[in-house]
């Protein structure tokens, strides 16, 4: 035996560590308290509510109108969805109708975001992991050209508060289109540009591979949605399961995985922006002339009062189902205002999907969820 050589039993203690809630890998205010044997994770409870901002109260005591740029600030990535899952709401509770072509420019709102928002978040994910600035510098490349129309068409890069109830606040014209022709030319290369980059790297691959496996049973039990149950096998897409606006018209697929780890939600997040490419196509095709009008001229928007009721309403924002439920008592504010936030309710599948794995693998597999933490929090 070689001399100072140890050929015992090492005996380890189990210990708890906190991550976050300041920390570049938590993606916002946010810690997880995680008990550890060595660089094993055994166990995991997230602590979130650092940055609770009363989103829901607040709604109740404000005006129908002034409710939409708190949606904004959900999914502050995303303002064209969250706008359009709210004022989907109050159109049903009101039962107020919505020009066909702001249905279209909806449509086209939220798929862009749908792109903008997979190629950021896999940049993030994959910064996570060790690939520093390269891949999310692709992505933000790209969510530069699709901000710069989000400006365009609506004044703000990211808080656009773009929606009305009755349709959208202002039309886009030839120029804006033209932009938008341009942008979708160039995303071919892009996604090709990725995938060549990334699909096979050895060491995406090896970091993504059978680790943060979600089992389709579990993903049901969560009630998680959007790529990280498509990325388990389960083909749930609001936009097929109960189409709204005008999504019926339209030829897409809903992108699933085999496995549910974190390669398989990389791929699905690849594929949906192709696919969100094929519907762009079909709704600038499609798009009916501005002659129709691009906002309800009846809707009186400051002074909006539904009848005494109740109504939810759903879309699929990038993240999964974003779900707005509303009561009616008659008055110019709604008496209960309740969000189905869906990086809520996908936070809650993080424990099982990091028990057994090392630490390093975690702050991936958190990034794999996709998450924001206003709209955890609200």
């Amino acid at each position: 035996m070689i001399a100072g050589t140890f050929t015992g039993t090492i005996k380890t203690e189990e210990l708890q560590i906190n991550i976050g809630p300041q920390h570049p890998s938590t993606h916002g205010v946010f810690r997880m308290i995680t008990r550890i044997d060595g660089e094993t994770i055994l166990g995991l409870e997230p602590v979130f509510g650092y940055l609770h901002r009363n989103h829901e109260q607040l709604g109740e005591v404000s005006s129908y109108l002034q409710i939409i740029p708190f949606t904004d600030r959900l999914d502050y990535f995303n303002s064209m969805p969250n706008n359009q899952g709210y004022c989907m709401a109050v159109e049903k509770l009101a039962g107020i109708e919505v020009p066909e072509r702001a249905e279209y420019i909806r449509v086209i709102m939220a798929e862009l975001s749908r792109i903008q928002n997979h190629a950021t978040a896999l940049g993030f994910m994959l910064n996570d992991m060790g690939a520093m600035g390269t891949p999310l510098l692709y992505g933000f490349r790209e969510r530069e050209k699709i901000l710069d129309l989000f400006e365009a068409a609506s004044g703000a890069r990211m808080m656009c508060s773009y929606m009305r109830f009755g349709g959208v606040a202002r039309d886009i014209d030839d120029e804006w289109l033209g932009e938008l022709k341009k942008l979708m030319v160039g995303l071919p290369a892009f996604f090709d540009e990725f995938e060549r980059l990334l699909s096979e790297n050895e060491i995406l691959l090896s970091r993504a591979r059978n680790v943060g496996i979600l089992p389709k049973a579990v993903a049901l039990d969560y009630s998680v949605t959007g790529p990280l149950l498509r990325g388990s096998g389960i083909p749930y897409d609001v936009r097929r399961a109960e189409p709204y606006s005008v999504y019926d018209r339209f030829g897409f697929d809903v992108v699933v995985g085999s496995v549910g780890d974190i390669y398989d939600r990389y791929l699905v997040r690849v594929e949906e922006m192709r696919q969100s490419l094929r519907i762009l196509e079909q709704a600038v095709q499609q798009l009916p002339d501005a002659s129709g009008g691009h906002l309800n001229p009846k809707v009186k928007q400051q002074s909006i009062r539904p009848p005494a009721g109740e109504a939810y309403a759903r879309v699929e924002t990038p993240k999964g189902e974003l779900g707005f439920y509303l009561v009616s008592d008659g008055s110019g504010r709604p008496y209960r205002y309740k969000i189905r936030a869906p990086s809520f309710i996908n936070l809650t599948a993080l424990s099982d999907l990091a028990r057994g794995h090392k630490v390093a693998d975690l702050v991936v597999i958190l990034g794999s969820i996709d998450i924001v933490m206003g709209e955890v929090d609200r």
